[in-house]
């Protein structure tokens, strides 16, 4: 499906530009035998960091120098510099939402002649709907996955065992709701569920909207009218708003991936709903509950799915000096040997899975990540991101809306829900504010 809306993409270019947040081409680019890589401080890359001086720059020569940030703030600093290919950062970590819309703008190296020189790099074994994702309008490659997820719902399974409670094979939102209340309180200071509710399109808007999603909601019908003050948007956030306060974590509007990555570590939490990409951390050599956990498929309640579809993956600044450079860091870092890499060296469990099928074949793989690899491999290949919901979409998108303006959207949106989540605010109010900016979206595109 085309995505419209260059034109509007090209307009947060110039808006950046206008708000002085360009440091501009005089920035301290990479050259000679080394090149900078901008990426997010997920552990998978934290690894990778720690990993490349011994295992790729002593083999090539090329030093990488890492800029590590939040996802926030990542996200930020890659849209400032791409947009004006300040030429800053040869590669950086940009998803399945950026990728496409980045190609679209002239902003992206395609990866084309690489693969085609490069067969070893086995193109056709990543996952079809991870090279999907990361195909722009002309149909060419603009990026290669790190890793690939999709999201579902992990529990303490011994908790529930010692609880005498089940876990549905296929949970309903409202299952999980129930088992949340029933879990609170299971050991000292543990709380039912952890849940997102930290600012950010790819924070609480990230699972919120499979939620929405489920519920019946979409946030703009087949011919772009906002729908954010839908009986459904008001029944999933008001769910959403109350699932969380009543038995999820402390300071809930401040929570993200990692600080609930980091309670179910702990033992703070009995539930999380969240990106299978977590599964790694848990079952990890070192982890504290490790072979305590279980997984489950993202809860439904009116499809019969709902997880997302998403990837870290790698992508070429156009303005990058070094792009023949920063593909070979990119063919070891997505690549078959990398993977073998952090399983002798880490574990097998914590490899950056969910992009290549002969991971999914390889036996000490399996055997280490035996309580999830399954689940995440049928929750990436059953994602339908041209369909995740109960109605025709215009644009394409599981946890996102695949245009341009969404970032802005989807940020502002989310700084009303955190809000309702503290307790400022009614779900009533946040919706109201919300849809008012998503009304101003669909001025943009209604009638195309």
């Amino acid at each position: 499906m085309r995505i419209p809306g260059r034109g509007a993409s090209l307009s947060v270019a110039a808006a950046l530009l206008l708000t002085g947040c360009w440091t501009g081409a005089g920035g301290a680019g990479s050259g000679g035998d080394s090149i900078n890589v901008l990426m997010v401080n997920n552990p998978q890359m934290t690894a990778l960091q720690k990993l490349t001086p011994d295992h790729f720059t002593k083999r090539t020569g090329i030093k990488v120098n890492f800029t590590v940030l939040p996802e926030n703030d990542v996200r930020d600093k890659i849209s400032q510099d791409f947009a004006h290919q300040a030429g800053q950062y040869d590669v950086a970590t940009l998803s399945n939402y950026e990728i496409p819309i980045y190609a679209r703008n002239g902003w992206l190296h395609a990866m084309d002649t690489y693969l085609a020189h490069d067969p070893a790099y086995d193109e056709k074994d990543v996952l079809g709907p991870m090279r999907e994702s990361l195909t722009g309008d002309d149909g060419r490659l603009y990026g290669q996955p790190f890793y690939g997820e999709s999201s579902f719902l992990m529990y303490r399974k011994d908790l529930l065992a010692a609880h005498g409670l089940t876990m549905p094979q296929r949970p309903t939102w409202t299952q999980v709701a129930d088992l949340a209340a029933q879990l609170d309180g299971a050991e000292p200071g543990m709380k039912g569920i952890c849940l997102r509710g930290l600012p950010g399109w790819g924070e609480v808007m990230a699972p919120l909207t499979t939620v929405v999603n489920t519920f019946g909601g979409t946030w703009f019908d087949k011919d772009w009218k906002a729908r954010l003050d839908s009986p459904e948007w008001n029944r999933a956030v008001t769910f959403y708003v109350d699932l969380v306060r009543e038995h999820g974590e402390s300071g809930a509007a401040q929570s993200g991936f990692a600080e609930c990555l980091n309670n179910m570590t702990q033992g703070k939490t009995a539930l999380w709903y969240d990106a299978t990409s977590a599964a790694g951390s848990l079952e990890a050599a070192d982890s504290p509950v490790r072979g305590k956990i279980g997984y489950a498929p993202a809860p439904v309640e009116k499809t019969d799915a709902s997880g997302w579809l998403y990837t870290w993956a790698w992508g070429i600044e156009k303005a990058s000096h070094n792009a023949d450079k920063a593909w070979q860091f990119i063919f070891w870092a997505s690549g078959k040997e990398y993977e073998r890499l952090v399983g002798e060296q880490i574990g097998w469990a914590d490899v950056p899975a969910g992009k290549r099928s002969s991971t999914y074949a390889n036996p000490q793989y399996r055997r280490s990540a035996a309580a999830f690899q399954e689940m995440t491999r049928e929750a990436i290949e059953a994602a339908r991101p041209n369909d995740p919901g109960v109605q025709q979409r215009p644009a394409p998108g599981i946890q996102f809306v695949g245009i341009p303006e969404f970032t802005d959207l989807g940020t502002k949106v989310s700084q009303e829900i955190s809000a309702a989540i503290a307790g400022r605010q009614s779900v009533e109010a946040a919706l109201t504010k919300a849809q008012r900016l998503a009304d101003q979206v669909s001025e943009e595109y209604e009638g195309r």
